[in-house]
């Protein structure tokens, strides 16, 4: 089942590469990193919708074998859910049960405007790439702390 990121859900340290949706309902934006290195990279855009937009996204999943789903959830700025919350949602679940991949959600207000404030030509692959180094950058944080400071 999806498991959100922001709430503490443990990530296996098993899982180190990742796909990261953004998904829209003409268009889903992709990237993919891993935990070793802590970066994404935009690997374009979804444009289908309904079974056509999972025919593409198999062959993404066949192309980069991750061991998990990260996808980006909506919310108002005063953090309450809207209607493409709902879809969002719907969306990871539809992922995990035709994939039987873990899905781990995680809050992506501000990610399109991120983007195109940074000149996105692909504003949905970026935010999909910004959703998935805001995940990673949350697995890499609970290691910083526990560093232990060099001699």
């Amino acid at each position: 089942m999806s498991q959100a990121a922001d709430s503490g859900a443990p990530v296996a340290a098993t899982l180190s590469t990742f796909i990261a949706f953004d998904y829209g309902e003409k268009r889903t934006g992709v990237a993919v990193g891993n935990r070793l290195m802590g970066t994404a990279q935009p690997q374009g855009s979804v444009h289908a919708q309904g079974d056509a937009r999972f025919v593409q996204i198999e062959k993404v999943l066949k192309e980069w074998q991750p061991d998990a789903i990260v996808i980006g959830v909506p919310y108002h700025p005063d953090g309450a859910a809207h209607e493409n919350t709902a879809r969002a949602k719907k969306f990871g679940r539809q992922l995990h049960g035709r994939f039987k991949l873990p899905v781990f959600e995680v809050d992506e207000r501000y990610s399109t405007t991120e983007a195109l404030s940074n000149g996105a030509k692909d504003a949905d692959a970026a935010s999909a790439c910004i959703i998935l180094e805001q995940f990673l950058r949350g697995l890499l944080a609970p290691a910083l702390v526990a560093a232990e400071p060099l001699p």
